[in-house]
């Protein structure tokens, strides 16, 4: 919200029946739905009209007498809550400003329910801004579905946030929250949180969508296109010879599988690339050709699949068949099997951001944590794989790829506007804060969490996570369940400091004093979060030793990690003590440097005062 190729496409469907019902080793469960709709598109007038048929399965052991759809479209109305709150936060963001207080009839965006049915009797409903609130008369009972039949009708906003129509870079249609999504329910209840403009949360299913347009807009998007030989538009296989629509418009149908929204973008000057992965993955890249434009998306062509392949190595394999890459949007934006970036960018940029926006598709996509209640564990996460990606496919030479994130962290800390990161993300206080919180220290937290536990057992641990909670909406403490047992090492400390406070970390090297033959040194804890120390001390005649600290209450300790001294001195630091002194049987004149984690990754507010030289 930027070959050699993997082993083939094999696995899909049986890591997928994993995603629905009760999960035993959890209690939790997660609805499930189908979806089959119908839209056709006025090219004119920027309206459309549509059909939904939705199945819904009841996986909860609640009775269920209300649902929520969530109609995001009606934000784009003067007066609206996203309006107001776009218009009344300290630090509004430019790109929506007073934008939507000015829309007029024409440009505003809307989406109306016309009709609904439930098991073929019609319900009561009302339309509250964005959410639409239905009251059943016949509950559904658990572990029981329900066939819900609606008619909607809806207008494209001018292009704001996200979604919209006539970009900046002129794309026609960027269709993102564009239908009636049912709101997720789960162990926590409902989730029909009004849109404000942050994030989003989805219920996995299967999703049928035709798609009736003028032919001469090219469409890409989620899923896959079941009649690409009567389509064409570069979707056509090899040799055949697409015929001639009858009328002025075409029916697109895509399929999609285990997905929990779904994005198309539409243009008729969009061209229309393709790349086959040896892996039968397909990657689609649709811009508008142009001065601005073509050398560079030629030019992506090249790394969309080498990241595709370099993070399904890391963090998961990739579990669909297609990816699009859709110039369009305000900037960059995830959704299933898709994205939406704006592409007239350098070739640097435009990497970053398809890089950003692809890595979404693990925690975005695949994992999907509650992104209103857990954003950093998508944003923060998805720009920490990023960090990573884009080192190894571009930036080769980066000493610390990581470097922006801490930069953006410890900036944020200490200019007082810094809320825990448990907050809801529509509540942040301030713009700056929700996103340095989010993306920076969402980030930091993992790349942080492989100081603690080490390198190689965080990366471990990753892989684990995602195999162990792909289509099930992990939570914080699912993650740090996966990394105490990936290490042996107690962890609710480091999440329950790090994510629901905002106490700083800030260690310090206090006195160094000779005692003989031996040297004292004294380190002292000043910041109010405890962390374990890495500590090396370098010699005059260039030895190293490595000092390693524990925590009292991580209950283990890290293996030594590869590149660090080897280690003279292990002992637990109990975290209510300030200080800690201990004693290195060389004499004061022999020590070149003391210094606290060299490698940079601890999140010290205060690094200054991690080294001394004498």
């Amino acid at each position: 919200m930027l070959t050699k190729y993997m082993k083939p496409f094999a696995g899909l469907f049986l890591c997928l029946i994993t995603g629905t019902g009760v999960f035993a080793q959890t209690g939790r469960f997660q609805q499930a739905v189908d979806y089959q709709m119908e839209v056709s598109m006025d090219v004119k007038t920027n309206r459309y009209t549509g059909t939904q048929v939705l199945t819904y399965t009841n996986n909860s052991p609640d009775t269920l007498n209300r649902v929520f759809y969530h109609l995001y479209y009606n934000a784009f109305q003067p007066g609206s809550m996203m309006d107001v709150r776009s218009r009344t936060i300290a630090d509004p963001d430019r790109r929506v400003g007073d934008r939507i207080s000015l829309l007029t009839p024409e440009e505003i965006g809307y989406l109306h329910v016309k009709s609904l049915t439930k098991d073929g009797k019609a319900v009561k409903f009302n339309e509250e801004e964005t959410i639409l609130v239905v009251d059943l008369d016949q509950p559904i009972l658990p572990n029981s579905k329900a066939t819900f039949k609606m008619a909607f009708e809806g207008q494209v906003p001018v292009q704001i946030r996200r979604s919209g129509r006539d970009s900046e870079e002129g794309v026609r249609y960027s269709m993102s929250q564009w239908y009636p999504k049912m709101a997720n329910y789960d162990e926590q209840g409902w989730h029909a949180n009004p849109y404000i403009g942050r994030e989003f949360y989805g219920i996995w299913g299967d999703f049928d969508v035709k798609i009736t347009i003028d032919k001469t807009y090219t469409i890409g998007g989620t899923g896959y296109l079941q009649n690409p030989n009567e389509i064409g538009h570069g979707y056509e296989d090899a040799g055949v010879k697409v015929p001639q629509p009858k009328g002025n418009t075409l029916t697109w149908h895509f399929k999609a599988p285990m997905v929990h929204d779904f994005m198309w973008g539409a243009d008729p000057k969009y061209q229309h690339d393709k790349v086959q992965m040896d892996n039968g993955i397909t990657v689609h890249h649709f811009f508008i050709p142009g001065e601005n434009t073509s050398e560079n998306w030629e030019k992506l062509k090249e790394y969309t699949p080498k990241a595709i392949e370099y993070m399904s190595k890391n963090f998961g394999q990739y579990p669909y068949k297609q990816f699009s890459v859709v110039q369009g949007g305000d900037g960059g934006m995830e959704y299933a099997m898709s994205t939406l970036i704006t592409g007239e960018r350098s070739l640097g940029s435009l990497v970053g951001v398809m890089v950003h926006e692809l890595a979404h598709s693990w925690y975005h996509g695949v994992l999907a944590s509650n992104e209103s209640l857990y954003p950093w564990m998508d944003e923060g996460f998805t720009s920490y794989a990023t960090n990573l990606t884009m080192g190894e496919i571009f930036r080769e030479g980066v000493e610390n790829v990581h470097a922006g994130s801490y930069r953006g962290y410890i900036s944020l800390a200490k200019s007082g506007l810094e809320e825990p990161m448990s907050t809801h993300s529509d509540h942040y206080h301030t713009n700056r804060a929700y996103g340095s919180a989010a993306y920076s220290k969402g980030a930091v937290f993992m790349e942080q969490l492989g100081y603690v536990i080490g390198k190689e057992v965080r990366d471990r641990g990753l892989l684990r996570y995602f195999n162990t909670w792909k289509f099930k909406h992990p939570n914080a403490n699912d993650l740090i369940r996966i990394m105490e047992k990936e290490s042996g090492i107690e962890l609710d400390w480091y999440k329950e400091y790090f994510v629901y406070t905002t106490k700083t970390i800030d260690y310090a090297i206090g006195p160094v004093e000779a005692r003989g033959d031996q040297t004292a040194v004294t380190f002292q804890r000043i910041g109010l979060m405890p962390m374990p120390l890495d500590i090396v001390v370098t010699y005059k005649d260039g030895a190293q030793e490595q000092i390693y600290m524990p925590l009292v209450i991580m209950r283990g300790e890290k293996a030594n990690e590869e590149g660090m001294p080897k280690r003279v001195y292990t002992e637990d630091w109990p975290w209510v003590n300030l200080e800690k002194t201990i004693v290195l049987d060389r004499k004061l004149e022999d020590i070149q440097s003391i210094e606290i984690d060299p490698s940079k990754r601890m999140a010290d507010v205060m690094p200054e005062n991690n080294k001394v030289e004498f």
